[in-house]
């Protein structure tokens, strides 16, 4: 089996003489399958196909794997970084942190995670356990400006430190214009008719379609923000639940001018969804992929899209949420069960 070109990850790996053995956990970022959403289409009487890529495959079950083993491989090739002398720096709301983290433990880099307090504990706890230090910053304090403040004081304390930003890295769509679109792209066939994300830092979005709409310009490409913060659709910035998305200003890397239409969702909404994900397909994914597949329902009910391929993201797992209002009524009945002993 040869690889094909865009396919890195297990397929690199099947396509090897010999032992099948990755030489480090980065060779395992890559391609991840894509699964028909048979059984909710069939009861909302939706007539258009709705698959979606299931990224919890990523070793550490996260798309932002992706961005940040290519951010950090872009700035190795342009020789801005050292392992054991350069420190990276960060700032997310969780996924891409973690993956920056298991990509610079692997290649040698300490790394620092600047997150805003008092949300997503599962994935403070991750970064944690995986040796990062993390830094808070009260969300309250000027919002994202507060993140990136605590950001430039870290550059003018410490010496030999690297800004990995996500929101301004053409390094960032690039990853999926190298891997998410060609992957899409092949394993569909060809048959992908519309491309449904949301918009956190911009770069699944931007690349992704990018290339689809290369392949194929009659590809319609549609952006998920949150209904609470629609920002890219012209509203005011707020609070909202969908963790990962939304961050409240439109993206550097955004490209706009590729977005056909953009649909809003409500966390009420895409926690609805993930739930159905779960219960019905059996697929454990978190808020933001919840988000998407609502918002491929709302597209798929459209008399004008019945019988189209419509393919979305599964960002990441649903055990990363374990701590939100995701799981908020189980774990109090767990909690309350187990009171009983």
């Amino acid at each position: 089996m040869e690889t094909q070109e865009g396919r890195r990850g297990i397929p690199s790996l099947l396509s090897s003489q010999g032992e099948c053995i990755a030489s480090n956990i980065t060779q395992l970022i890559g391609w991840t399958p894509l699964v028909e959403m048979k059984n909710i289409a069939k009861k909302d009487g939706i007539k258009a196909r709705l698959i979606g890529k299931v990224e919890p495959y990523q070793p550490l079950s996260s798309v932002k794997d992706r961005s940040a083993l290519r951010l950090i491989e872009d700035a190795e090739e342009k020789s801005l970084i050292s392992p054991g002398i350069t420190t990276l720096v960060a700032v997310t709301s969780g996924n891409l942190g973690i993956g920056v983290a298991f990509v610079a433990s692997q290649k040698g880099y300490k790394f620092i995670a600047v997150m805003p307090a008092k949300i997503a504990i599962d994935k403070q706890i991750l970064l944690r356990y995986l040796g990062v230090e993390v830094i808070l910053v009260d969300p309250a304090i000027n919002g994202f400006k507060g993140l990136l403040d605590r950001v430039e004081q870290l550059k003018n304390e410490m010496e030999n430190v690297y800004v990995v930003d996500q929101f301004t890295n053409p390094a960032n769509p690039d990853a999926h214009f190298k891997w998410t679109g060609p992957e899409i792209w092949k394993d569909t066939e060809g048959k992908v008719d519309i491309f449904v994300a949301a918009s956190g830092s911009g770069g699944t979005l931007t690349g992704t379609g990018r290339y689809l709409k290369m392949k194929n310009p009659s590809v319609k490409l549609i952006c998920v923000e949150p209904a609470e913060s629609a920002v890219i659709s012209g509203g005011e910035p707020a609070y909202h639940k969908i963790q990962g998305v939304g961050p409240g200003f439109v993206p550097e890397i955004l490209d706009t001018s590729q977005i056909d239409e953009i649909v809003t969702v409500t966390a009420q909404e895409a926690m609805d969804m993930a739930r159905r994900l779960a219960r019905e397909e059996g697929l454990l994914v978190g808020i933001s992929s919840g988000a998407n597949a609502a918002a491929c329902l709302k597209v798929a009910a459209r008399e004008e899209n019945k019988g189209k391929m419509i393919v979305t993201m599964f960002s990441s797992g649903g055990e990363r949420y374990l701590n939100s209002e995701l799981f908020a009524q189980v774990k109090e009945e767990c909690v309350n069960v187990n009171m009983a002993f």
